[in-house]
């Protein structure tokens, strides 16, 4: 689980209190559920004792090291979490590894049946991060501080595991860190030497193996002023890990180029003899990047130790995720069954993370959801749960989700110029996919906004699909339907053209038989263990309770329309009792002009007043937002009702004004008109929408940001990959400041 404390300036950001599992102690049995044998664990010191170990404060950890072992889940204990210890202390104090070491063996004596045990997480990451691109304690940006903070945590994990198998002979060192790889033109051919012998630095002073002839021996002494002495403590006291550690991202490997203009949305760094810029392999380079197997397969012939894949987590969407920790599963067996001595492969993290998009530098809660998601009553298991229990149980996992390539494979995947093998000095021999055959999604909805939306969506994430209008689904026979999904193999349905738009122009023979096909369909899909989603609209409420709808509340439509709906939506729970019916509130989106949004904006921008809707009050919900939300659901295997609607109420007039006021527009330009016979405001119908099962969308103040953002920089040519950019959310790197955190896509 994550469990990073950083801290910023004089501020503490704690992981654990942002989950909310420093106050969970059940978490500790839905993890047990998986089927794991081990987990990394925090007993972490500045929360332990932040003053001194004789004033230590051991409850917390009692229990939950006590509830692990009752659990039969071995914990690997972590001391320093990418943190710089107590506010005593700092990576560049020179006592800090006596401190580490005293407080260690209070640990060790503490717990002695714990034997395995990580002091500190990823020192050469840390002390990137802390002393040379200045995001964390202690703010320095300079080699000499670098180097300093990290030889200063190398020679405490060593004083450290002496103090501890002083107490525990059998205790054992799995000593982590990112393990990346650098890819360049021949003209920075030096750099990508020097940070490809970088990255094993922290593995080479633990392991003694830093000598005079190592690349990194002199960098040290000439560019960061190291004493040799200093450099020779290690040869002196070597403590090679028993396990090391692997941490691997998409974001790890690199490609550095000194053709700056090929990259005009980049921002080039320097390191003072040329400027260059720093973008993801994954992005330029054909063969792709090196992968798991490569990097697992090059650590074991360097050191010929024990290697544990000690972190794996793509920040993407649902199968992108599921993508990344199979090829992680699957290189790691290729690996052992190519002689390397693999032990263990790590999903990271259990309970997602937060704000690592800003590498922890402010507090925004930018969460992306890991094994389990949290944005819920309780911790809600993904798709990524039922895969580690099936590896954990089986060693292996299908979902045909897996059958396609991730985004890191795929041709479409190259955002910059395409670099040769010629133009760069490191081939991976990997063969570039050209295609894939696999299960699709029917979505049925061709002509439709929300049709195309959806197959737009599940192109851009790889996801195989067909797109049918109602006529190409059949009859609504079982027949009909059944030759249908005969034909195309589908594993999931997602009905999408029967939501308001496709509904409204339905008469009253064309409702009753409309809502018969959607009985058919499900229960067609149910027999043959296909995965059903729904979409459905707000309108099955009238909005008169006077407070947000929740899923377990009864339907009380006010319209014929409603009444549709709300029949629909019990004909396919009633059908396949397995289904997903997602709810959502009225839609606006970025591919289409009719929604209330962009006409007010187009007719703003022409100096010119607007009339907007202004009787009701809703949930507006951003279109990408919701389909990517309700693919994940589906993919996590989901059912019943969901409902997927940006936090927040207003009505359309509301959302035109915000709207006004972020373009920069006259908003006192937007005037609202009522559709109905009730302007009175106080009798307006509130059909907001809020879900018990978890508000998984961001407020709807936020997604008309996005959506305005994007809509200034998107140009009409480019409305083909507007919806995809609008639900990215990158990090803007300087020079070498390359994120390596959870938000690896």
């Amino acid at each position: 689980m994550e469990a990073t404390t950083v801290r910023v300036g004089d501020d503490y950001f704690h992981q654990l209190d942002q989950s909310g599992h420093a106050t969970r102690l059940d978490d500790l049995d839905r993890f047990a559920s998986l089927g794991i044998k081990a987990i990394r664990y925090p007993v972490l010191w500045e929360r332990t004792a932040p003053d001194d170990p004789e004033s230590a404060d051991w409850s917390w950890a009692d229990e939950r090291l006590g509830r692990l072992r009752e659990l039969g889940v071995r914990p690997i204990v972590g001391l320093v979490h990418h943190g710089s210890g107590p506010a005593h202390t700092s990576l560049l104090d020179p006592a800090f590894p006596e401190k580490l070491a005293r407080y260690a063996r209070a640990v060790a004596e503490r717990y002695p049946w714990v034997e395995d045990y990580t002091p500190i997480n990823e020192p050469l990451t840390t002390a990137r991060f802390s002393a040379l691109y200045g995001h964390w304690y202690p703010h320095r940006r300079d080699h000499r501080a670098f180097a300093q903070a990290l030889l200063i945590q190398c020679r405490a994990v060593v004083l450290a595991m002496r103090t501890i198998r002083e107490v525990n002979p059998r205790a054992r060192l799995i000593q982590t860190d990112d393990l990346g790889k650098a890819f360049s033109t021949p003209t920075l051919a030096y750099q990508a030497d020097l940070e490809n012998e970088r990255r094993w630095i922290s593995f080479d002073l633990l392991t003694g193996r830093l000598t005079p002839d190592h690349l990194m021996w002199g960098w040290l002494r000439q560019c960061a002023g190291v004493e040799e002495a200093e450099l020779a403590w290690f040869r002196e006291n070597p403590c090679p890990p028993d396990i090391v550690g692997i941490n691997t991202y998409l974001s790890s490997e690199r490609f550095l180029d000194d053709r700056v203009d090929r990259y005009p949305t980049e921002i080039p760094g320097t390191n003072g003899r040329h400027t260059y810029v720093d973008v993801l392999a994954a992005r330029v380079l054909p063969e792709g990047a090196s992968g798991p197997e490569a990097l697992l397969r090059e650590t074991w012939e360097r050191y010929h130790l024990p290697i544990a894949v000690t972190e794996a987590h793509n920040g993407c969407t649902r199968e992108e995720q599921l993508r990344w920790l199979d090829e992680m599963w699957r290189g790691a067996q290729r690996a052992r069954a190519a002689g390397a001595d693999v032990r263990a492969l790590t999903a990271w993290s259990l309970l997602g993370a937060f704000d690592w998009n800003t590498l922890l530098t402010r507090q925004d809660n930018f969460y992306e959801p890991g094994v389990f998601d949290l944005r819920a009553p309780e911790p809600r298991p993904t798709a990524i749960a039922t895969m580690l229990r099936d590896l954990a149980h089986h060693g292996e996992h299908r979902h045909p989700v897996l059958a396609g390539p991730g985004w890191w494979r795929r041709p479409d995947r190259f955002t910059y110029p395409l670099v040769t093998t010629a133009e760069h000095l490191t081939v991976t021999g990997r063969d570039l996919p050209l295609g894939w055959s696999a299960p699709p999604l029917l979505i049925v909805g061709a002509g439709t906004p929300l049709g195309e939306a959806f197959a737009r969506l599940c192109r851009d994430r790889g996801l195989a699909y067909r797109l049918l209008t109602p006529e190409e689904m059949g009859t609504g026979t079982t027949g009909s339907l059944g030759a249908v999904l005969n034909h195309y193999e589908p594993w999931g349905v997602i009905d999408a053209g029967a939501y308001v738009d496709g509904a409204a122009r339905l008469g009253s023979k064309d409702t009753a038989q409309h809502e018969d096909s959607c009985a058919v369909l499900a229960e067609v899909c149910a027999s043959r263990g296909v995965a059903l989603l729904s979409i459905a609209s707000d309108l099955v409420f009238a909005g008169r309770l006077g407070q947000p709808y929740l899923e377990t509340e009864d339907v009380s439509p006010a319209s014929v329309l409603g009444v549709t709906q709300a029949v629909r939506e019990q004909r396919v729970l009633e059908g396949h009792p397995g289904a997903l019916v997602v709810r959502t509130g009225p839609l606006f989106g970025p591919w289409d002009q009719e929604h209330p949004v962009a006409a007010a904006l187009q007719s703003l921008g022409a100096g010119a007043r607007c009339s907007v809707p202004d009787d009701a009050v809703v949930s507006p919900t951003y279109l990408p937002d919701m389909i990517h939300t309700a693919l994940d659901l589906l993919i996590d295997g989901e059912c019943g009702i969901w409902h997927l609607v940006n936090a927040g109420a207003a009505s359309w007039a509301d959302v035109a004004r915000a709207a006004a006021t972020g373009s920069g527009l006259d908003a006192s330009l937007v005037v609202g008109h009522h559709m109905d016979d009730a302007p009175d405001p106080s009798r307006r119908p509130s059909r907001v929408l809020a879900s018990g099962r978890g508000q998984l969308l961001p407020a709807w103040e936020d997604a008309l940001r996005r959506y305005l953002r994007e809509r200034e920089m998107a140009a009409p040519e480019a409305a083909e990959s507007f919806g995809r950019v609008a639900c990215l959310q990158g990090v803007a790197v300087d020079g070498e400041d390359v994120v390596l955190g959870a938000t690896a896509s």
